[in-house]
């Protein structure tokens, strides 16, 4: 006998979102956390992500934004509880660079309201960052803003529950097999049957779904607080979201104070952060974890004290291509997989849950999923 028509494996962003998308259709549906929904041990805390529509990722990923806020508005009227904060958001760079050109490559596909700006105009209307080139150019998503993570995580599995679904926290997850009649999940202590698995389990995705090529790397959130010499405020409403691309390739990205902390700033790259397990996360911080940022902040971002004020890891799962693993393992298994993030996966989490419930039961999905099949032809190495 089945405990579940679907077991969700892990309730992080993702899981949550998915749970709570399958219990809103009436499916028998069962959610296992090895933590507390909204913990700070994966990939899903530091109390802001950035929400965008004009995705550089990839043009169909404008349809998942757009599906993903509604949801997170929807689940703000569940929870009574604000979830994502809009400020719209920057992008700075040269015309040629990833951030700019997918950024209107994107807008281009799906008409979006985005306007183009020269250096002139970004030095003036967002003057918190510093020496403009000549040559670079700013793209203004009115849509942008910010979510809290954790809120949002606990809201979808307070949603899932009140719609039905049953929920297991602190309870560590062995294996998933595939049986006979379905899928058999195993923990320490017993088993959970179900017709099919919907694996969510973040850092923790490869191994749960062996074969899936994955690494989870160890990044830093960091905050800063204003020069005392700075006559500029860095709130939230007067230094929104931004994403900013130097000629070097190095990309930095943050937003202004909220959540009573300063302001966030992360790179998106940054070589001095390693590859982890995630069982040995290293969770203390040294000077090195920070000396890329402060460098960018002392010399960008003029109005930031450079010393951070307070700095915490969390993990980033990455595919070959940076694109997510969303889907069945094959077209006839009973394994719907969705994680491996690459970096910009939470402003999509509640979409990515509409959409394996919809994978789950078997509906027309709401895009061409090709290009996050985990079936998909993927380069060779991360």
């Amino acid at each position: 006998m089945d405990d579940a028509d679907v077991a969700v494996v892990g309730l992080g962003a993702i899981g949550a979102s998915a749970l709570w998308r399958l219990a809103e259709r009436g499916v028998s549906v069962v959610g296992i956390e090895q933590f507390s929904p909204g913990h700070d041990r994966g990939s899903s805390h530091g109390n802001s992500r950035l929400f965008r529509v004009a995705c550089l990722e990839h043009p169909n990923l404008v349809t998942l934004a757009r599906t993903s806020r509604d949801l997170w508005r929807e689940l703000e009227s569940l929870s009574g509880q604000p979830l994502l904060t809009t400020t719209g958001s920057i992008t700075i760079g040269s015309p040629s660079s990833p951030e700019v050109r997918d950024a209107l490559l994107a807008a281009g596909q799906h008409n979006l309201d985005v306007e183009r700006l020269t250096d002139a105009e970004v030095a003036t209307r967002y003057p918190h960052h510093a020496d403009i080139a000549s040559s670079h150019v700013g793209v203004v998503d009115p849509e942008a803003g910010i979510l809290r993570p954790e809120a949002a995580i606990v809201a979808a599995v307070d949603a899932a529950r009140h719609a039905g679904a049953h929920v297991i926290t602190e309870t560590r997850i062995t294996g998933v097999a595939v049986t006979d009649g379905g899928v058999t999940i195993e923990t320490p202590t017993g088993k959970i049957n179900a017709r099919q698995a919907v694996v969510t389990a973040g850092a923790w995705l490869g191994s749960l779904a062996p074969g899936l090529p994955l690494r989870s790397r160890r990044v830093m959130q960091s905050w800063f607080d204003p020069k005392s010499s700075a006559d500029r405020s860095i709130d939230l409403s007067d230094f929104p979201v931004f994403i900013r691309a130097l000629d070097d390739g190095t990309s930095y990205w943050g937003h202004g104070q909220t959540h009573g902390e300063g302001a966030k700033i992360g790179v998106d790259w940054d070589p001095d952060c390693r590859w982890t397990e995630p069982d040995e996360l290293d969770r203390d911080v040294s000077p090195i974890d920070y000396k890329l940022v402060s460098s960018l902040v002392r010399d960008w971002l003029p109005d930031l004290d450079p010393n951070p004020t307070k700095v915490t890891p969390c993990m980033v799962t990455y595919t070959p291509d940076h694109q997510f693993f969303i889907g069945r393992l094959d077209n006839d298994s009973p394994i719907i997989v969705g994680g491996g993030g690459s970096g910009h996966a939470f402003k999509h989490a509640a979409g990515i849950g509409e959409l394996i419930a919809q994978i789950t039961q078997r509906e027309k999905p709401l895009f061409d999923t090709s290009f996050v099949s985990p079936t998909r032809t993927l380069p060779d190495s991360l």
